[in-house]
């Protein structure tokens, strides 16, 4: 059986198993989706956000990318984003990243990885500039990695709260909250970071006055 074979029969095996367990299951889920969470997450595949949460289909709506980056150019992002806030009304923002991120680690080095990715991961190495002092500070690479994971998720929840889209869904919805989550390969935990309540104030200079 090639790989790909063996994915269609292991999903005819999780149906068949699942309608088993209960026989309204894909009745149900094919006429509700009504989750409370966004979760923006890396795309590596050692992170499924359904798994990690022990959450069932439904419940979070999930965007994926490199390093589970916020660009504001991003119109894939941002298409997620406000489908979410402003149409689902999701009640939280999740920036899930990973210790041991191979995005991330990249972004420390000073390789040539093709034009695509070099612009890709410039925004992650804008977030080493912003914390050189204190990243520099640390005694070894792998602490400075696993700081700059910490520190990538956290500029990232701060980008999130700097789009129109938020600061609009905090001002007529008084939701949602901004988390910043990050989750270890090591022992399968994830550990906050950050969790900005909805309607909080930032940095002027990002902040909207004519929403």
């Amino acid at each position: 059986m090639l790989s790909y074979e063996k994915l269609l029969a292991d999903n005819k095996t999780w149906a068949d198993r699942k309608k088993q367990e209960d026989p309204a299951f894909f009745d149900t889920l094919a006429h509700l989706q009504t989750p409370q969470f966004l979760w923006i997450g890396c795309s590596d595949s050692r992170v499924p956000a359904n798994q990690i949460t022990n959450t069932q289909p439904g419940e979070i709506f999930v965007h994926r990318n490199i390093a589970n980056m916020v660009v504001n150019t991003d119109v894939n992002l941002l298409s997620v984003l406000e489908y979410a806030v402003t149409h689902l009304d999701v009640k939280h923002v999740i920036v899930c990243g990973h210790y041991g991120c191979g995005g991330v680690k990249a972004a420390m080095n000073n390789h040539d990885y093709k034009q695509v990715l070099n612009m890709w991961l410039r925004n992650i190495k804008d977030v080493y500039r912003l914390h050189r002092e204190e990243l520099d500070a640390l005694s070894t690479e792998d602490e400075r990695f696993d700081r700059l994971v910490e520190l990538n998720v956290q500029e990232q929840v701060m980008d999130l709260a700097k789009t129109s889209i938020i600061q609009r869904a905090w001002r007529n919805k008084q939701r949602p909250d901004l988390h910043g989550w990050v989750y270890g390969l090591k022992d399968g935990i994830i550990k906050p970071i950050l969790h900005m309540k909805s309607g909080s104030h930032i940095d002027p200079m990002y902040e909207y006055d004519d929403l």
